[in-house]
């Protein structure tokens, strides 16, 4: 019955031991810090925590750092040094025991010392000497005492810097451990005579925050000729010592040779610097090199120590060397993880039940400390098998997926039956193979992408990117653009793409009046067998440049002459609507907004102009006098950025009655001589006489023709206005003129719609019943102003 009670508390300790808690801490925390609860780490009821009774053992023989709580909280006790606990170890770890009652159950714990900027720089020596030679010539090098940081990683040093001065500058040598060791670098030559002596400061920084520096003096005297360093006959000496060599024992004979002689060749040795931990167990003679152990060596506390060995001979030239002393492990055996074989990588589509690897584990040690047993340290898609006395097999349990989880790092945990036992640990890495099951992914569901017209082509416009989740060439995507056709036009005429980074070209210049948007369908494909692909749509939109400018529809800017003449009797009163000046702009939006401004004009005060209508007004009264001729010169923007802008020239004629008119259109710088104006009358008459009946034929053709052809308003949009014909007014002609004015224009119905900023060119527009200009029999007796036939809309005005 004994033997049995002996083997369930056995195995029951070995459960125990498989829930091992591990924590971390910050060196330097403050004591009472709570660093985390047994109770609930370890799964301890805690109805029954008062009644087992936790306490923490501590291995360490100095202090115990820790304690825990009624309430079964583990907190901080002591003062927690990483440097004094561990050294220069990288990993510090604190193992403690976690002892339980009722029933008595012992639970391993491991506390993780964190290191933090708690050490600044120091040097061995607050004056470094060293003696230079007045014949070094520029660009010798000599070694500087290097300081020692005992924090790790960035915490330790990181840089030196020398106080400025003309004569020397700071180096850096690395020697084989990766430890940098300033260098003083002799810039000019040096002259005893002039100054014996120099001192300069030395800093060292750590790379820690807050940064921490230390600083050390050089003294450097200046001798007299020694041309010769002593030389080690290595620049660094490994040695390896048992832990268990006696208090005494030689560790090692330093041997540095200089080749001057007397005083100069005379080399004496001493630490440079050593751990601090190396302080009490390591001495050395300076005349022989012989270095000795005075103290015991414990692996456990200190697995290296690290030392500079400096050499100096006679004149004060010194050489340096590094020392590593590596001690070895003498305890009794730990168990060995052994692999017989492994296969990895394996494919994520691997049955359950793969096998992955065959492990031998086998103890040195007899009886029940040689009896191991193996586990797996954490819960992964594998398992242990046993499938001998000492082979195990591990296999997979379930399926694999890559995209979950590339890799799998295996800890195969041997634990022998000793008291206490003995552990190790081996790490096997399982990588899975890759299989195509994964389609690209676009990281967008639909592209879409604005390009100002008129880019250069070649010009990159999107750039499109899709992901595989797979592996190598399973994930290896090639971009393509599908068949499509934009006007019977293929799409690659207007875009190209990259197969290999998806990036979109420009193939030309786009025309946003030609072609506002379009839209494509691109294949992203793996390189995996069979290949997986998936498609997006891209979108890409024209964006508008103010590329032209506004056209002139009426007045014609094309009319032959100078300017165009518009006639205003002396009865027009303030208000009073001269003539409107029509424009477009191919643009679009706020590039084809259009603005009037007068931008020459006589008497700013006599005339106005709608900024927005074009209408050109009476601002004032007309002066009382026989006739007034007024150039008006009319600028039409647009709101591009930068505005373009059109110009055109109106002459605005006042009189009383056309007769007064045409002498001052025919000849307003040439006024006829008082002899021949009768002569001038009669013909003037006459020829009036001809048009007159001349103007009659025509419009009696020009209608009949108008009937026969009837126009379908509904095909007009808002951007085309009625075309119509002005008689004469009573009131302007005062029946005194014998013939009528006939107007064909383009204006809007109503003056306050600003209907000429969104007026827009139509193709196609019927031109049957416009007034036909190149007709040669009204060319010759008319004056003609013709507007631009670009958009297919014809506006004239003719003068009979």
């Amino acid at each position: 019955m004994a033997w049995q009670v002996i083997l369930f508390s056995y195995c029951l300790y070995l459960v125990t031991e498989a829930y091992q808690v591990h924590y971390s801490v910050l060196e330097e925390i403050k004591q009472n810090t709570v660093i985390g609860n047994l109770v609930v780490d370890l799964g301890i009821n805690k109805k029954e925590l008062e009644t087992r009774k936790l306490r923490v053992v501590s291995h360490n023989k100095k202090h115990n750092h820790f304690n825990v709580s009624l309430d079964g909280n583990l907190y901080v006790t002591d003062r927690i040094d990483r440097e004094e606990l561990c050294s220069s170890k990288p990993i510090c770890h604190l193992d403690l025991e976690v002892l339980v009652e009722n029933p008595v159950n012992v639970f391993p714990v491991t506390v993780q010392v964190l290191d933090i900027n708690d050490n600044s720089p120091c040097f061995s020596k607050d004056i470094f000497a060293i003696g230079i030679s007045e014949s070094a010539s520029p660009g010798a090098h000599f070694i500087l005492g290097n300081a020692f940081d005992s924090d790790l990683g960035s915490n330790s040093i990181q840089s030196y810097s020398l106080s400025p001065n003309p004569y020397f500058t700071l180096g850096e040598k690395t020697d084989s451990e990766g430890t940098k060791h300033p260098e003083l670098i002799l810039e000019q030559p040096l002259d005893r005579e002039n100054q014996p002596r120099y001192i300069l400061a030395l800093t060292a920084y750590d790379g820690g925050n807050p940064l921490r520096t230390g600083t050390a003096l050089i003294q450097i005297d200046i001798q007299d000729v020694n041309d010769n360093y002593p030389v080690f006959s290595q620049d660094t000496y490994r040695v390896t010592l048992k832990e268990d060599i006696s208090v005494g024992s030689v560790v090692l004979k330093l041997n540095a040779s200089d080749r001057d002689e007397g005083s100069y060749g005379q080399v004496t040795y001493s630490f440079s610097y050593f751990d601090e931990s190396a302080q009490n167990v390591f001495s050395m003679d300076s005349q022989t090199g012989v270095i000795k152990t005075i103290e015991e060596l414990d692996y456990e506390t200190t697995q290296s120590y690290k030392m500079s060995v400096e050499a100096k001979d006679g004149g004060g030239l010194v050489a340096k060397c590094a020392l590593i002393m590596q001690i070895e492990d003498v305890n009794d055996n730990i168990p060995e993880i052994m692999f017989a074989s492994l296969s990895t990588p394996i494919p994520e589509d691997a049955l359950p039940g793969t096998v992955v690897a065959l492990i031998n584990v086998k103890d040195l040690d007899s009886r029940e400390n040689g009896d191991v047993v193996c586990q797996i340290g954490e819960s992964s898609p594998f398992n242990l098998i046993q499938s001998s006395n000492n082979y195990y097999k591990l296999v997979t349990t379930g399926p694999l997926d890559r995209e979950k989880s590339t890799s799998y790092n295996v800890t195969i945990i041997a634990e022998d039956g000793g008291s206490p036992p003995m552990i190790s640990k081996r790490n096997i890495s399982i990588t899975v193979l890759d299989v195509n099951d994964n389609a690209p992914v676009f990281d967008k569901t639909f592209y879409i992408s604005y390009i100002p017209e008129q880019t250069p082509a070649g010009t990159s416009i999107q750039n499109i990117h899709a992901q595989d989740t797979d592996d190598n060439e399973n994930a290896q995507i090639i971009y393509s653009i599908m068949n499509s056709n934009i006007e019977n036009i293929p799409v690659t005429s207007y875009v190209s793409l990259n197969s290999v980074t998806g990036v979109i070209y420009a193939q030309r210049k786009f025309d946003y009046e030609q072609l506002r948007e379009f839209e494509f369908q691109v294949m992203a494909k793996d390189s995996g067998s069979p290949p997986l692909s998936s498609n997006v749509t891209v979108k890409i939109c024209i964006i508008d440049k103010n590329d032209n400018a506004p056209k002139i529809l009426y007045p014609s800017p094309d009319t032959e002459g100078s300017a165009l003449f518009e006639f205003i009797p002396h009865s027009a009163e303030k208000g009073y609507l001269v003539t409107k000046v029509i424009a477009v702009d191919n643009d679009s939006g706020h590039n084809a907004w259009l603005s009037y401004h007068l931008l020459q004009v006589p008497d700013p005060s006599l005339f106005t102009i709608g900024e927005y209508t074009g209408e050109i007004k009476i601002g004032r009264d007309l002066p009382v006098m026989e006739s007034l001729r007024q150039k008006l010169v009319v600028l039409v923007k647009d709101n591009g950025v930068p505005s373009l802008s059109s110009t055109v020239t109106l002459i605005l004629v006042v009189a009383e009655n056309f007769q007064q008119v045409v002498p001052d259109i025919r000849q307003p710088n040439n006024p006829s001589p008082a002899s021949n104006a009768t002569f001038y009358l009669v013909i003037a008459i006459a020829l009036i006489s001809v048009l007159f009946i001349v103007t009659v034929l025509i419009t009696v053709i020009f209608k009949c023709k108008k009937i026969n052809t009837p126009m379908s308003f509904g095909s007009y949009n808002r951007n085309v206005y009625p075309q119509f014909t002005l008689g004469c007014p009573s009131e302007i002609s005062d029946t005194s003129l014998p013939f009528p004015f006939s107007y064909d224009v383009c204006v809007t119905l109503d003056s306050k719609q600003n209907e000429i900023a969104y007026l827009k060119p139509l193709q196609n527009v019927p031109t049957d019943n416009l007034i036909d200009t190149e007709n040669p029999s009204v060319a010759e007796n008319s004056m003609m102003v013709n507007m631009p036939t670009e958009s297919n809309t014809q506006v004239s005005r003719t003068l009979n």
